[in-house]
């Protein structure tokens, strides 16, 4: 009798305690039943914040400095590269109304304060107007300096305000490596102020102008170059000028690792004569030479003649070309050590003591032929001497 109370009161409480969870559930079931998927309301609606959805921004660790290098370069760089946008005009046959069509686009920069602006000549070929962009987005009519198509150069000039310009820093390439960083600022596909980055892969290449002519001691790279990167500079990692793009070599037209630059000591022959002239006038030896990181391998002091071009003066007074013997083996040609009293240790030292005579000077030329010296009096010629 003792255990039947509080056997009692235990299914009392039992009985209790089920009732109320099992209505629960049912509750919990009919809610279920009446809401689908996404939920926009509830039984009790809740104010939710519409920013509490957004991720918060991770903050920045560090920039490597490499990283740093390459923005500061571009930041500094960008500036002295330009837009340039070519149409051409036709006139109706039956109206007479002259219309102005888009014929294409391409990059440029800023060679001095005077205006004058460095691109392609292919850029410019076959328009009638350009009109030549800055990097802050004020666009300036351009009058036509002068072209080098041998060299695929042109040079063009804006009347902008000096302050406007910035002209960009010259370097050498004379002295590059395979190997070494570059950097390709332009506007491909019409995209404004793209850079892009690579190494150099080679050097002393040959690539075909427009006049038809061979292009010697051009760069190549793998920095991506795509249609409107033409005539934009290439540049080292000091920012200065080394090259600019010329060409891409690839079948669908865009990059594929392989661009070609004219290298910045042709550039810096052929801008000052089109500047003063509107066309090249530097005195000519009529020789190619070979790359200078090949003399240098050779441990050679001096200009070493690649090949001679026909009716030239070099051709007329016997200077020799580097050619191959009956046997495939290669046989040095004369080796450029002295102009006049002007000691050559490379190829800049000759393009640099040419500059100082005219076309019709006579010149002494000392050269090294078969572990001999030699010299020659040799009367200078200028383009024209090659153009037959």
């Amino acid at each position: 009798m003792k255990y039947i109370l509080p056997l009692l009161l235990c299914l009392g409480i039992g009985a209790f305690f089920g009732r109320t969870l099992l209505t629960d559930d049912k509750e919990d079931e009919a809610v279920a039943s009446n809401t689908s998927f996404p939920v926009n309301e509830r039984k009790n609606k809740v104010t939710v914040d519409p920013n509490s959805n957004r991720r918060e921004i991770t903050p920045i660790k560090h920039i490597i400095s490499e990283e740093e290098a390459t923005i500061k370069l571009f930041e500094e760089s960008a500036p002295s590269v330009v837009f340039i946008t070519t149409s051409t005009v036709r006139q109706d046959y039956w109206s007479r109304n002259v219309t102005e069509i888009p014929a294409g686009n391409g990059s440029g920069f800023i060679w001095d304060k005077e205006g004058h602006i460095v691109t392609n000549y292919h850029v410019i070929e076959k328009a009638d107007r350009a009109q030549v962009t800055l990097a802050d987005q004020t666009t300036w009519d351009a009058e036509l300096v002068g072209i080098e198509a041998n060299k695929d150069l042109a040079i063009l000039r804006i009347k902008a305000p000096a302050e406007k310009l910035k002209p960009i820093p010259v370097g050498s390439s004379y002295d590059l490596r395979v190997g070494q960083s570059v950097f390709a600022i332009g506007n491909p596909f019409g995209l404004d102020q793209t850079l892009t980055t690579g190494v150099i892969s080679a050097l002393g290449r040959e690539i075909e102008s427009i006049g038809g002519r061979p292009i010697r001691g051009v760069i190549q790279t793998d920095a991506a170059i795509n249609p409107g990167n033409s005539g934009g500079p290439l540049i080292d990692s000091n920012g200065r000028l080394i090259g600019v793009n010329t060409m891409i070599y690839s079948p669908s037209g865009a990059s594929a690792g392989i661009g070609f630059s004219i290298s910045v000591d042709e550039v810096n022959w052929v801008v000052p004569d089109i500047i003063q002239y509107g066309e090249v006038r530097r005195p000519i030896l009529g020789i190619n030479l070979v790359a200078e990181q090949h003399t240098k391998r050779l441990k050679m002091d001096g200009a070493l003649i690649l090949d001679v071009v026909p009716s030239s003066p070099a051709d007329k007074y016997g200077l020799r070309a580097t050619e191959k013997d009956r046997r495939g083996n290669i046989v040095l040609g004369d080796l450029i050590t002295q102009i006049n009293d002007e000691k050559i240790a490379t190829n800049a030292d000759l393009f640099l003591a040419l500059e100082k005579y005219s076309p019709g000077d006579t010149v002494s030329v000392q050269f090294i032929r078969e572990d001999k010296t030699k010299s020659v009096d040799l009367v200078l010629g200028s383009k024209d001497d090659l153009s037959s």
